[in-house]
C-alpha cells in the first residue's frame, strides 16, 4: 500500500519506518521541501518525499501527522478543500491539546471533524494520537500489544485503519463514528495531565476485564 503521510515531524518519521518494515511504500510531503527529503531518507528506502500537488493522487490512505495549529494549512497544501482526498481513507493523528494544562484547544467539536470538513469527501478516521511514535513498533506478546482506539462513519476506512495499526503491532477498538473523536481527543489530555503531575495514566484507569462483566451480565439477566 502506498501510505501517503502529511507531516514531517517524529510521529510521521516513526511511523513511517514501521510501515516501511512492513512492506508498505510511504509518500512524505510537508511545506518544507527539504525536511520531508530529509524524513524519507530516514525512512529508508521504501520512502520517497513528494510535491504537495502530486501526494494524494500517488497515495492509496493518507495519514496526517501535523500540529493542530498547522492543520487546515496542511490540507490545503495538498488541494484537499477542492477534492483531492476525496473517497480515500484519512487517518488524524491530530493531538489537538495543550500540553501545559491538558486542555483541547478547540472550544467544540474535534481535530477530526476539522479533517473532514476541510477534506471535502475524505473518510476520515480519528486514529494513534495517544500513543507517542516511540511506541511503534512493538514486538512484544499480543496480549501485551497496544490498544488503540479508533473512531470513523465509513466501514472500509476503519478496516484500513485497523491493518495499518495491526502492521505497527497494535490492535484496534472502534468505538464509534466521527462524532465520537473528541471524547478520544480529550482522553489524550486526561493522560498529559496525569503525566504532568507525576504519575503514571496506567496506575488511574482501573483494570476491567471484559470477559469478567460478561459473565457478571450473564448471572444478573
Amino acid at each position: 500500500m502506498n501510505v501517503g503521510i502529511l507531516g514531517t515531524g517524529n510521529l510521521a518519521a516513526t511511523l513511517g519506518r514501521a510501515w516501511a518494515a512492513a512492506g508498505h511504500s510511504l509518500l512524505v510531503t510537508g511545506r518544507d521541501a527539504s525536511r520531508a527529503g530529509q524524513v524519507a531518507d530516514g525512512i529508508g528506502h521504501a520512502a520517497k518525499a513528494v510535491d504537495p500537488a502530486a501526494f494524494a493522487a500517488e497515495a492509496d490512505v493518507v495519514v496526517v501527522a501535523v500540529s493542530f495549529e498547522g492543520l487546515e494549512s496542511a490540507l490545503s497544501l495538498v488541494g484537499a478543500p477542492q477534492g483531492s482526498l476525496a473517497g480515500m481513507t484519512v487517518l488524524d493523528c491530530t493531538n489537538p491539546v495543550d500540553y501545559r494544562t491538558g486542555r483541547l484547544k478547540a472550544a467544540n467539536g474535534s481535530a477530526a471533524e476539522r479533517v473532514a470538513h476541510a477534506a471535502a469527501g475524505a473518510h476520515v478516521v480519528k486514529a494513534l494520537h495517544l500513543f507517542a511514535g516511540a511506541s511503534w513498533p512493538y514486538t512484544g506478546p499480543r496480549a501485551g500489544a497496544p490498544v488503540v482506539a479508533i473512531c470513523g462513519d465509513e466501514p472500509r476506512a476503519l478496516d484500513r485503519a485497523t491493518a495499518l495499526i495491526a502492521d505497527l503491532g497494535g490492535r484496534s477498538a472502534t468505538v464509534g463514528g466521527l462524532e465520537s473523536a473528541r471524547q478520544l481527543e480529550e482522553a489524550a489530555g486526561y493522560v498529559m495531565r496525569l503525566v504532568a503531575a507525576g504519575y503514571n495514566p496506567r496506575l488511574a484507569i482501573p483494570d476491567v476485564d471484559p470477559a469478567a462483566l460478561g459473565l457478571a451480565r450473564a448471572t444478573t439477566d
